[in-house]
């Protein structure tokens, strides 16, 4: 569980909040500056800044034709898309893990993940099939997707706290196993799907379950980058109710603070958020649980630098996750899904082993 007490940053100085946000600033701008050069086309440090420099008119360099094209057109959206990815997945991880006050809940561990993909297996398959869907398709155009994502990952989070709350006290090992069991459905369902799927769906769906960030472009990132704003905008208004929720729930109340609009406004933003860099992304998981807990174990738990330090620390993941995924096994590429799930399955291990005695699973 989390800690119930005074609020604070778990004895770390609020003076050093900045110094750390400051220095996953700095360390996610090199990570870009590197991520952008890196690639079948080798592109220095220097170039990279002058294209840049030249894109927003601070310069009147005149770069490489090649360089620039590569740089505008496929490297950028794809690390600005990365970075939307990853900033709305640990911010949505840091928020649920406060609400419930336990740091297992992970945005695809309690189903928001794995609900988003049905939706959006549903639309990628169904929509061609039914012409209701197919004309809503139409009419939403490139937000279908997101949509999609949205509306099942909200479906599948309710759900999951649905049954893993009584008497308005939420259970850790109910909402495992909740979560355990709306995965396994949502799978059956994906699984249904993809047997359905022609050859075409059945490729794009294969691919898209494993997480990938291929497919960005301008396109991509101007459609899934008001549901991450508007979510970020929304989760950080919340960070002193947040706050407050960390003394209990009864405190909270009595402080003023309305526990359960809180809760709903929490999983319904972070539905919004994961469910449409789902259905945009594909599944990408541990990132919720990893970022937000590294934070709190190193500088606290004061909302107010968890909510920006997860944007920061989930983003700067997510570049480094989508660097390695392209580079490692260059020409090939590794599903990004497959990188954080290596990277983040034996965290969850450590995780259990270092508080089985506390939850009693």
């Amino acid at each position: 569980m989390l800690a119930k007490g005074k609020i604070g940053t778990g004895g770390v100085s609020a003076l050093r909040h900045p110094v750390y946000l400051n220095a996953l600033a700095v360390v996610l701008l090199i990570l870009i500056i590197v991520s952008l050069g890196a690639g079948a086309v080798k592109i220095s440090p220097l170039e990279v800044l002058a294209v840049m420099s030249k894109a927003i008119g601070l310069s009147s360099a005149d770069p490489e034709v090649v360089h620039s094209y590569v740089l505008m057109s496929i490297r950028l959206p794809r690390i600005l898309f990365a970075i939307l990815i990853g900033s709305s997945l640990a911010v949505a991880g840091a928020c649920l893990q406060s609400v419930y006050r336990n740091p297992l809940a992970d945005p695809a561990l309690i189903g928001v993940s794995s609900g988003a993909a049905v939706g959006v297996a549903l639309t990628l398959v169904m929509g061609s099939m039914l012409s209701g869907t197919a004309a809503l398709q139409v009419f939403l155009g490139v937000w279908s997707i997101p949509i999609a994502g949205f509306i099942g990952g909200l479906a599948a989070t309710m759900l999951v706290f649905r049954l893993a709350t009584r008497n308005g006290r939420t259970d850790v090992a109910t909402m495992l196993l909740a979560g355990i069991a709306v995965n396994a459905f949502c799978g059956a369902l994906i699984g249904l799907m993809s047997y359905l799927a022609d050859d075409a769906q059945l490729r794009d769906l294969t691919m898209w379950s494993l997480g990938s960030l291929s497919g960005a472009n301008w396109t991509s990132v101007s459609t899934l980058a008001p549901f991450v704003i508007v979510g970020l905008i929304v989760l950080w208004r919340s960070a002193h109710a947040l706050n407050v929720l960390l003394l209990g729930e009864a405190e909270a109340f009595h402080l003023g603070t309305d526990v359960n609009r809180l809760k709903r406004r929490i999983v319904i933003t972070a539905a919004l958020m994961v469910g449409a860099g789902v259905g945009s992304a594909g599944i990408i998981g541990f990132v919720g649980l990893v970022v937000p807990h590294l934070l709190r174990l190193f500088a606290g738990a004061e909302h107010r630098f968890v909510l920006p330090g997860s944007a920061l620390l989930g983003a700067l993941l997510m570049v480094g996750a989508d660097l390695i995924a392209r580079t490692l096994a260059a020409p090939a590429e590794i599903p990004i899904g497959v990188i954080t799930a290596l990277l983040g399955a034996p965290f969850f291990v450590w995780l259990l082993l270092r508080n089985r005695n506390k939850w009693r699973l």
